[in-house]
């Protein structure tokens, strides 16, 4: 079983910057594929963004490339997403996921949601304009 907790949320100005953390525990012999996800009141949940434990590739959404990026400290087992130029529509429950010993999939599949097994509460972020 993994557990994940996030943390760093907060209110900043459009144009401002934030930094999350996902602290894994527990199972995460073999690496964790950890996403990070988003979810604004009465919209679906969305990938924002994702890094593999093997080949450390990256994936990110579209709304968010150049913007955001995600890091891994595998030291500490935290993954950080570094959040950039924030927009009001990047307000929401951010959320981190992990699946462990992740299989080869698509960047499609790595942001959706149904792959990940395990899930953090969450941490809320609000951007003013």
């Amino acid at each position: 079983e993994v557990r994940l907790v996030e943390s760093g949320g907060g209110s900043v100005q459009a144009g401002g910057s934030l930094t999350l953390s996902c602290t894994a525990s527990g199972d995460t012999y073999g690496g964790l594929l950890i996403g990070w996800f988003r979810q604004a009141p009465g919209k679906e949940r969305e990938g924002v963004a994702c890094i593999r434990p093997d080949t450390d590739t990256k994936y990110y959404a579209d709304s968010v490339k150049g913007r955001f990026t995600i890091s891994r400290d595998f030291t500490k087992n935290v993954v950080h997403l570094q959040m950039n130029s924030l927009k009001p529509e990047d307000s929401g429950m951010y959320l981190c996921a992990a699946l462990p010993r992740p299989p080869p999939m698509t960047p499609t599949q790595a942001l959706g949601t149904r792959v990940y097994s395990a899930w953090g509460q969450g941490t809320q972020v609000a951007v003013s304009s």
